[in-house]
């Protein structure tokens, strides 16, 4: 087994999160819900609503359940293909395989243009989701095998951090085409987007070459055996289950990561079409907040890293969560663009300090040199994945009946409240935990 906190294996590692943020801020937070909106505007001669599969839909809803979906089928999939990998060794292949399928269904967006119908580019746009969040299970897997516990907190920083200033860089290149494509020739104002979709399966598929290259591989976690795959990934899911139900930590954890990730994700996802739709920001103005969201979230997760050296990570992330519940209760109250940018700089931070202090918290309370990693973090994935289908119907549902997107966020906001109140007592019964250790040691 490769010896932990190696430099090059951590570099490695984290040039994952430098590739596939590509997709995340093009295609789900910049360029891409931008298109999509004004293509189905084209389309539908300037009305909101879409034909899909004979169904009526408002567009941004429809990418809303889309999006859910996606996530669904990847929360029904993977606790069933990471208990395969850690069965057979074999993660970095699946790691492989989604990242593949993510950045080829980004190339197929290309084909998505005025006069042409929804049902194959929403395809791509819901595999291009798959891709992203199946690879993102398998490479977090990897932290508790390359960091030991006391670095997990930094390493786990560390990833986000090349994921935001890698995501920042396509972001620029991509923005230099879409706004200035006399630049290169183009008189099509269609073709500068879709030119930006290809831009991010070359930067995904790219840079991914350096992990799949440099990560190791994993290693069977099986013996000999006597019956199918298939049926051994369930057994093996099963054996992680019952283990996950006897550590009374990392089952609270899981259910107030579950609650306030409702919030975290839902509002990443959906605060492009908040500001364009309730605020009627222009297309260059939303990337420019989010490539604000994203430059600020270095610091923020340096912060969080700091921090919860000092008071702990759950202690932090009470922190955390309650400038969340604050922030999406001020969204209620926006009405300019000048309000909306202050918001999107303190999401900016509290978001990098959420992530990569949850993940890492996570992994501190498994068990230490587990080769079932994958297994373990597919708890953790499906948890947020759930979370963000949980989040993205009820911000779409909620829309769809009271006809204001700024009525969502006080749905969930409910769910930071509730997700807080869960850390809260995760804190008291950690700080329990402690105390007991020591009189008995003492």
């Amino acid at each position: 087994m490769e010896a932990k906190n190696n430099k090059k294996t951590i570099w490695a590692w984290c040039m994952f999160d430098w590739a596939n943020q590509s997709y995340n801020i093009v295609i789900t937070s910049t360029i891409f819900p931008a298109y999509f909106v004004e293509v189905t505007k084209f389309n539908s001669k300037n009305t909101q609503m879409v034909t899909f599969l004979g169904h009526r839909y408002v567009n941004t809803v429809l990418s809303n359940y889309i999006l859910g979906l996606s996530y669904l089928v990847v929360a029904a999939i993977l606790p069933i293909l990471t208990s395969i990998a850690d069965y057979r060794g074999n993660k970095k292949s699946y790691l492989q395989l989604f990242t593949w399928l993510g950045s080829l269904a980004c190339a197929g967006l290309f084909f998505f243009k005025p006069g042409t119908g929804l049902e194959i580019p929403m395809l791509c746009f819901g595999l291009a989701s798959i891709g992203y969040c199946g690879g993102f299970v398998f490479y977090n897997s990897y932290l508790p095998q390359i960091a030991t516990p006391d670095r997990q907190d930094a390493v786990s920083a560390k990833g986000f951090i090349y994921g935001y200033v890698g995501s920042i860089v396509v972001q620029v290149l991509c923005f230099i085409v879409v706004l200035e494509p006399n630049w290169f020739g183009i008189t099509d104002d269609w073709l500068p987007a879709r030119i930006s979709f290809l831009m991010v399966f070359v930067w995904w598929i790219g840079f991914s070459i350096i992990p799949f290259r440099m990560l190791p591989k994993g290693q069977p976690n099986a013996g000999k055996h006597s019956y199918n795959v298939l049926t051994g990934g369930f057994k093996e899911l099963a054996k992680v289950f019952g283990k996950v139900r006897k550590m009374p930590l990392l089952k609270r954890f899981l259910v107030s990561f579950f609650l306030y990730s409702v919030g975290v994700q839902t509002i990443m996802l959906a605060a492009a079409n908040f500001a364009a739709k309730e605020l009627h920001m222009p297309d260059a103005a939303l990337i420019s907040i989010v490539l604000i969201i994203q430059v600020v979230a270095v610091p923020g997760a340096l912060i969080a890293s700091k921090s919860s050296e000092k008071f702990g990570n759950v202690r932090t992330l009470v922190g955390l969560v309650a400038i969340w519940s604050a922030i999406c209760l001020y969204a209620y109250f926006i009405t300019n663009s000048t309000q909306f940018y202050v918001a999107a700089v303190i999401i900016g931070i509290v978001m990098g300090g959420v992530q990569s202090l949850s993940r890492s918290t996570y992994s501190k309370y498994l068990p230490e040199n587990i080769p079932d990693t994958a297994s373990y973090f597919s708890f953790y994935d499906v948890t947020e994945k759930l979370s963000i289908v949980v989040g993205l119907f009820c911000f779409g549902f909620v829309e769809a009946v009271t006809n204001e997107m700024r009525d969502s966020t006080l749905a969930l906001d409910c769910f930071f409240v509730l997700g807080l109140i869960m850390l809260i007592v995760l804190m008291f019964k950690e700080n329990k935990l402690r105390k007991q250790r020591v009189e008995v040691e003492a």
